[in-house]
């Protein structure tokens, strides 16, 4: 690896980190997690039944057990819901 790309790596590891680490900090105040809106890759954390564990990573729109922040009062009004689904028993 050349000094520049390490740089570039380096960089970007960074704003991944700062990305993440300012996450929870949404959910804080006005925000509630709302079920069963998000669009594909665009999920806010990880599956509510364990699927993943990462943000971007709903395979299909819409999936109850996919989330993304919401202002507070708004999740159902969406079509979402503020509770997760029931875990299925394995």
């Amino acid at each position: 690896m050349t000094e520049k790309s390490e740089r570039k790596f380096a960089l970007a590891a960074i704003a991944v980190s700062i990305a993440l680490s300012t996450t929870p900090a949404l959910a804080a105040g006005d925000k509630e997690k709302c079920y069963g809106i998000a669009k594909a890759g665009q999920n806010d954390c990880a599956d509510a039944n364990g699927v993943h564990s990462c943000a971007g990573q709903a395979k299909a729109d819409k999936s109850a057990t996919e989330w993304k922040y919401v202002a507070k009062g708004t999740c159902e009004k969406e079509g979402g819901k503020t509770t997760p689904p029931a875990k299925s028993a394995k």
